[in-house]
């Protein structure tokens, strides 16, 4: 059952599902907007284009006729995939997933407004006035983020009226697409946020990977640990929503559906229709089944019986402190030298400030607790030094 695959979106994520891919022996051609991708390290062919040009999309999609299409990245003409399901082409999970999600207005309103879920107030705004009428309404402090971005890219923390105007620049130019509208979101006191890796099948049930903590900077994951505290009630409510939001926008893989914790309530934040990046703790283990070979079973429509906490696991990014090209990698050997862990260098060719250039993962299947595996997984990342 040998499938070609076109992932579009090459980065650490998508290197791993294309290893996931390799060992169950599919095909894949990897896609980015510059050569030397992670996951072109390890794929079949690539190619190398603007995603967001829709044409350059078409003639990709036309010259490699693949079987699936599997994006792994927001920046892509993603109004494309209902052509190509028209054609025959199935996209992942689904063309109606790929929009909504990859749009925070479209995936906000379904779930507030549609399904009636509970998330933080919100408004949207296309001009600094807007934006400034919004927050008179939301009230500070408050979130800011584009509506089309990912992993923290222009989004801001507003706490003071001064913060208003710097936001609105950074919400315009720092995001994955430029400048676009944005959304001005509630602050929620929360206890803690969680990832409730959410796996649907195109003939089994629905599943829950156990919930997944994680600590954000800058909007961006920084540590994620499997398993999290949250009570039963707290859980069975997380898995409703993920169950009705997954379930209205169809099709079959793995969703990273984020909620935030508070005293009282679980609130709905953001989706992501595929492998999710506080998720690469299972690259520790931590299941019987990594998020990326349940995502690549789930869309090859194979059985998925069931999904196992086999034992604990923490993780922590390594990040780059500089820019520059060709990056070097100081402290590799210090960190091998931890018992119980790993760790991922994704083979990043640019480096940039912040930007994530590997993960170290801690696991025990002792009574080790997860505050301690969290502080040998951040310690075992700050052993390794980019320049």
């Amino acid at each position: 059952m040998k499938k070609k695959i076109l992932l579009l979106g090459s980065g650490e994520l998508g290197k791993e599902f294309v290893i996931a891919a390799q060992r169950l022996g599919q095909y894949v051609i990897a896609v980015d907007s510059y050569d030397g991708a992670p996951a072109m390290q390890v794929a079949h062919e690539r190619e190398v284009i603007d995603m967001l040009d829709g044409n350059a999309l078409d003639q990709v999609v036309a010259r490699h006729k693949p079987d699936l299409i599997v994006p792994e990245i927001e920046a892509i003409r993603t109004e494309r995939f209902y052509e190509y399901e028209k054609q025959g082409y199935q996209v992942v999970p689904s063309a109606k997933a790929a929009n909504f999600t990859m749009n925070r207005k479209s995936i906000r309103d379904l779930a507030a407004k549609t399904l009636g879920l509970k998330t933080a107030k919100y408004e949207y705004a296309s001009t600094l006035d807007e934006l400034k009428k919004a927050i008179e309404t939301i009230g500070i402090p408050c979130v800011i983020k584009p509506l089309m971005s990912s992993s923290g890219k222009g989004q801001s923390v507003i706490k003071t009226t001064e913060d208003i105007e710097p936001a609105w620049i950074a919400s315009q130019t720092k995001g994955r697409t430029g400048a676009s509208e944005i959304i001005v979101e509630e602050f929620i006191q929360f206890e803690s946020e969680i990832t409730l890796l959410t796996v649907t099948q195109k003939t089994g049930r629905t599943l829950f990977c156990p919930p997944i903590g994680h600590r954000q900077e800058r909007g961006d994951y920084q540590e994620s640990w499997q398993p999290t505290e949250i009570s039963d009630s707290q859980l069975k409510e997380a898995q409703e929503m993920a169950d009705k939001v997954t379930r209205e926008l169809s099709g079959s893989g793995i969703w990273g559906v984020e909620f935030f914790l508070a005293k009282d309530a679980v609130y709905f934040s953001e989706l992501s229709p595929r492998p999710h990046d506080t998720g690469m703790v299972t690259l520790a283990g931590t299941q019987n089944f990594n998020e990326f070979e349940l995502h690549l079973r789930a869309v090859l429509g194979l059985p998925i019986p069931e999904i196992v906490l086999v034992r604990k696991g923490a993780s922590a990014v390594i990040l780059a402190e500089t820019e520059g090209n060709i990056p070097n990698f100081q402290g590799i050997d210090k960190a091998c030298e931890m018992p119980e862990s790993d760790l991922r260098i994704f083979g990043k060719p640019i480096t940039k400030k912040y930007r994530r250039m590997g993960v170290a993962l801690t696991y025990t299947n002792k009574d080790e607790s997860i505050s301690m595996l969290r502080k040998r997984a951040t310690l075992i990342a700050s052993k390794v030094k980019v320049d």
